[in-house]
C-alpha cells in the first residue's frame, strides 16, 4: 500500500505539474499576441485595444518589458480585487454564483479541517489495530477510524464530530441559501429590460380546423388575457433550413482559408480531394469546389427557406406570447390557462439568447417518451462503466499488479516507479475515462427535448453528478475494496465480508487523494493555462480571419461549462464530507483545491468567459440539493462503518442525523426555492409601475416584436415575414374569430383548449 512518502512523491509530482502550468499562463499571456485569448471577455466587450496594432515589429509579438515578468503572480491578487457587485454588472449573476460555490466549500471545510486534526486524528493515530488485523493497510490509514478497536469509547468522539459538521455544513447552506435568493431577487429587481420578463412560451396548442395556429393564439389571449396580451411569435420548424445555413457556412470557412493560402501563393492552385473528409476521391480545384458547393447550397437554403413560409406544417404548435406588463407575463406563467391541464401549457420563456431552437419542434407529447428512454439508456452507461472503473482500480494495487505480471516485479518496486504507478497513474486514467462523458450526457439531454441551454446543462449536470457518484465514488470503494481483498474473502466466512469492508472503506482515501491532486491542483492549472483553446486560436487566425468579426468568432471563449464542472466540485464535497470523520488527512487537499480554483475562475470569468446566458442562479437549489445528498451520504456510510465497530452505543445516535438532515432540507425547499421558479406578482407590479414612470412613451411592442425569431430569419429580409404583423385594437367584449360557429365570441369555444376539436 502507499506510504505517507509516496503520497509526497505524487503531491510533488502533481505541485510540479500545476506550477509548470501556473509559469507557463504566467508567460504566455504577457505576450502581445497571445493577448485576445487570455483576456478575450475585455475585446468582446469593446474596451481593450490589441497590442499587436502598435510598436516595434518584435514588441508585436514578444512582450520585452523584462519588469513585467517579476510579476508574473500578479494576476492572483487582481482576480480577487474586483468587489461582488462590479462582478455580477461585468459577468453576470449566473457567474458570481458560480464561483461562490467554491467560497462554500471554504467555508465548509476549513473549520471542519481544524476540529478534525485537533480532535480526531489524535485519536486515530494513538492506536494500534491494523498492525493486529491481517488486511493491506497503509500510513494514512493509521490516521484514519480504522485503527480504532472494535467496541472503543473512542467512537463518541467520531460520533460527536459528524453531529458538529453536520450542523455546521447545515449552518453554512441556510446562510448561503438566503443570500443566494436575496441576491437573485435584488438581481430581478435591478437589471436592465429584457424580453424574457415580457414573454411567456406556450406549448401544446391544440388544433383548430378553422383557424392557423397564429391566429388561434392571439384568439385565445385576446379572450383571456385582454387587458395585457400585447403580441405573439409562433415557432417554425426551421431545423432543416438551419442545418443547411451551418453546412453552408463551413464552406464558406473552407473557401476563405483555400482563397488566402492561394493569395499567398499565386504560383499554384490549391487542391482537394473530393471524397470522405477529403481524404480519397478525385483530386479537384478547391476554390472551384468549395464555390460550387456552396451555390448549391444556396439554392437549397432559399428552397427550404420558402418552404417554410409558405407550408403550414412549418408551423408547430408552439409560440411566445408577450404581454404589456411582467405582471400579465407573471399571471399567465404561473397559472393554468384551461380546464384541460395538458393543453395551453405555460411557462416563462427563456431569454433569446438561452433558447435551443432545435427542440423546439418536438411534438410535447413525446417528451415523455424520449426521456424513459434516456433513463435507460443512462442506467446502462453507468452499468457498463464500472467495467473499466474496476480495472483502474486494480492498477492503485502494486501488489495486485505483482502477482499479474510477476516478471515486473523488479521494475515495479523501483521507488520512483513505484510511487508513479500508485500515487499518478490511477487518478489519471480514471481522468482519461471521463473526457468524452460530459458530450455524450449533453447528447443525451438535448434527446429528451430541454428548450433552454440553461435546462439542458442543468439536467446534464444532474447525470454526471449521478454518474460520478455511482462510478467514481461508489465504483472506486467497492470495485477497489474487493481486488483488494479478494484473497482475505476467499479464506473467510460469508458473516465475516461485511465487517472487511467496513474496515476496507476508508482505505481507498489514498486513491482519492492522488485523484483530487490531478483532477483538482492539476487540472485547474491547466485551466487558467487554456492550451486547447491557444492553439486553435492560432490556426483560426492564421487560416481563416478576414475581418475583426471572425477574429471575435475565433476568440469568443463561450461560458463556464457548468453542466461538467458542478459536478465534478460536488464531487469533492462527497469526498470532504464522507472522509472529514473517517480520514481527516484528505482535508487539506480539498481545501487547496477550492482554494486555487477560486481564484483561478474569478482570474476566468472577469478575463476569459463571455456568459452566454443569465438564467439569474436558477440552477442554485441544484446545487444546494446535491450538497445535501453528499451529507446524507457520508451519514449513512459512517453509520454502517461504525455498526461493524461493535459500537453499539454510539452508533444507534447516527440514525437521527440523516432524518434531521431530510427536514433541514425540506424546510429550505419550502422558505428559499419558491425565489427560484415563481416571480412575486409584487415585484413584477414594482418594477412596472417604476418604468411606466421613467419611460410613459415607451413602445414596448417594437422592443418585443422580433425578439424571438428564429436566428435563421434575423438576416434583416425575413423579419417581417415571420414576426406578427400591425397591433389591431379590439372591442372589451368582441373578439374577432373565423370560426364558423361564432363570429365574434366572448365565451369560451368549443376549441378553446378545454377539450380537443372534432375530428372532421
Amino acid at each position: 500500500m502507499a506510504t505517507l512518502a509516496d503520497i509526497g512523491v505524487a503531491a510533488a509530482i502533481n505541485i510540479l505539474s500545476a506550477f509548470a502550468f501556473l509559469l507557463a499562463f504566467a508567460i504566455l499571456r504577457l505576450q502581445p499576441i497571445n493577448d485576445r485569448v487570455y483576456f478575450p471577455k475585455w475585446y468582446l466587450k469593446g474596451v481593450r485595444s490589441s497590442p499587436t496594432h502598435s510598436g516595434a515589429f518584435v514588441q508585436k509579438f514578444v512582450n520585452l518589458e523584462w519588469r513585467s515578468y517579476l510579476r508574473f503572480l500578479g494576476w492572483m491578487p487582481a482576480a480577487l480585487k474586483m468587489p461582488e457587485p462590479e462582478l455580477i454588472d461585468h459577468a453576470g449573476l449566473d457567474s458570481a454564483v458560480y464561483l461562490r460555490i467554491y467560497l462554500i466549500g471554504l467555508k465548509i471545510f476549513v473549520p471542519i479541517a481544524i476540529l478534525a486534526f485537533a480532535v480526531l486524528v489524535p485519536v486515530n493515530w494513538t492506536n494500534s489495530t491494523l498492525e493486529n488485523l491481517k488486511v493491506v493497510y497503509s500510513d494514512i490509514d493509521k490516521l484514519s477510524i480504522s485503527n480504532i478497536p472494535k467496541g472503543s469509547q473512542r467512537f463518541w468522539a467520531h460520533l460527536v464530530m459528524a453531529y458538529v459538521f453536520s450542523f455546521w455544513t447545515c449552518y453554512v447552506l441556510l446562510k448561503e441559501y438566503g443570500i443566494i435568493a436575496s441576491m437573485r431577487l435584488h438581481f430581478l429587481a435591478s437589471e436592465k429590460r429584457r424580453p424574457d420578463q415580457f414573454t411567456v412560451l406556450v406549448r401544446n396548442v391544440p388544433p383548430d380546423p378553422d383557424e392557423s395556429i397564429s391566429e388561434l393564439v392571439e384568439h385565445f389571449f385576446l379572450v383571456n388575457h385582454r387587458d395585457h396580451y400585447l403580441t405573439h411569435q409562433v415557432v417554425y420548424n426551421a431545423n432543416k433550413l438551419a442545418k443547411l445555413v451551418e453546412e453552408k457556412k463551413n464552406m464558406q470557412n473552407w473557401l476563405d482559408y483555400y482563397q488566402l493560402k492561394y493569395d499567398r501563393n499565386p504560383s499554384k492552385r490549391p487542391t482537394r480531394k473530393t471524397g470522405f473528409l477529403g481524404l480519397c476521391g478525385k483530386k479537384v480545384d478547391a476554390i472551384e469546389f468549395y464555390t460550387s458547393e456552396i451555390e448549391r447550397l444556396s439554392k437549397e437554403e432559399a428552397t427550404e427557406r420558402e418552404k417554410v413560409k409558405k407550408n403550414p406544417k412549418s408551423v408547430m404548435p408552439v409560440a411566445f406570447v408577450s404581454f404589456r406588463t411582467r405582471w400579465g407575463a407573471a399571471v399567465c406563467a404561473q397559472t393554468q390557462q384551461t380546464r384541460n391541464p395538458t393543453l395551453w401549457l405555460t411557462k416563462w420563456a427563456p431569454e433569446p439568447r438561452d433558447v435551443y431552437w432545435k427542440n423546439l419542434p418536438i411534438p410535447f407529447v413525446s417528451l415523455t417518451v424520449r426521456r424513459l428512454i434516456i433513463a435507460v439508456a443512462f442506467f446502462f452507461l453507468t452499468f457498463f462503466f464500472m467495467i473499466p472503473i474496476a480495472f483502474v482500480q486494480s492498477l492503485a494495487n502494486i501488489e495486485g499488479i505483482e502477482k499479474a505480471v510477476p516478471f515486473l516485479k523488479h521494475i515495479i518496486e523501483v521507488h520512483i516507479i513505484k510511487s508513479f504507478i500508485q500515487g499518478f497513474l490511477p487518478g489519471i486514467a480514471l481522468k482519461i475515462f471521463l473526457i468524452f462523458l460530459p458530450t455524450i450526457l449533453m447528447l443525451m439531454s438535448k434527446f429528451e427535448g430541454f428548450i433552454s441551454l440553461s435546462a439542458l446543462e442543468r439536467r446534464s449536470a444532474s447525470k454526471y453528478y449521478l454518474f460520478l457518484l455511482v462510478n467514481v465514488f461508489l465504483g472506486s470503494i467497492i470495485a477497489g475494496t474487493a481486488f483488494e481483498q479478494l484473497d482475505t474473502f476467499i479464506h473467510q466466512s460469508a458473516t465475516e465480508i461485511p465487517k472487511t469492508i467496513g474496515v476496507s472503506i476508508p482505505m481507498k482515501a489514498t486513491f482519492f487523494i492522488t485523484y483530487i491532486m490531478v483532477d483538482g491542483w492539476a487540472g485547474i492549472a491547466g485551466e487558467i493555462l487554456r492550451l486547447k483553446p491557444l492553439i486553435i486560436y492560432h490556426l483560426k487566425n492564421f487560416f481563416l480571419v478576414k475581418t475583426e468579426k471572425d477574429r471575435e468568432e475565433a476568440m469568443d471563449p463561450g461560458s463556464v461549462d457548468f453542466g461538467s464542472s458542478e459536478p465534478q466540485i460536488q464531487l469533492y464535497f462527497l469526498l470532504g464530507l464522507v472522509y472529514a470523520v473517517v480520514t481527516p488527512f484528505l482535508l487539506p487537499f480539498i481545501i487547496i483545491f477550492f482554494g486555487l480554483a477560486y481564484v483561478v475562475f474569478r482570474h476566468q470569468i472577469i478575463n476569459v468567459y463571455n456568459q452566454e446566458y443569465e438564467s439569474g442562479a436558477a440552477f442554485w437549489p441544484d446545487v444546494h440539493g446535491r450538497i445535501i445528498t453528499a451529507l446524507i451520504i457520508s451519514q449513512l456510510l459512517l453509520l454502517g462503518l461504525l455498526s461493524t465497530k461493535h459500537a453499539s452505543q454510539s452508533t444507534p445516535l447516527l440514525i437521527a442525523l440523516p432524518i434531521l438532515t431530510i427536514w433541514f432540507h425540506r424546510f429550505c425547499k419550502n422558505r428559499y426555492e419558491p425565489a427560484f421558479v415563481i416571480y412575486p406578482l409584487q415585484e413584477a407590479m414594482m418594477k412596472d409601475t417604476v418604468e411606466q414612470a421613467r419611460e410613459p412613451n415607451l413602445d414596448l411592442k417594437a422592443y418585443l416584436l422580433n425578439a424571438y425569431i428564429h436566428p435563421v430569419f434575423k438576416d434583416g429580409e425575413d423579419d417581417d415575414n415571420f414576426s406578427i404583423g400591425e397591433e389591431q385594437e379590439y372591442d372589451n367584449t368582441l373578439v374577432p374569430t373565423k370560426r364558423q360557429s361564432r363570429r365574434n365570441t366572448p365565451a369560451h369555444s368549443k376549441c378553446d383548449g378545454s377539450s380537443s376539436p372534432p375530428q372532421l
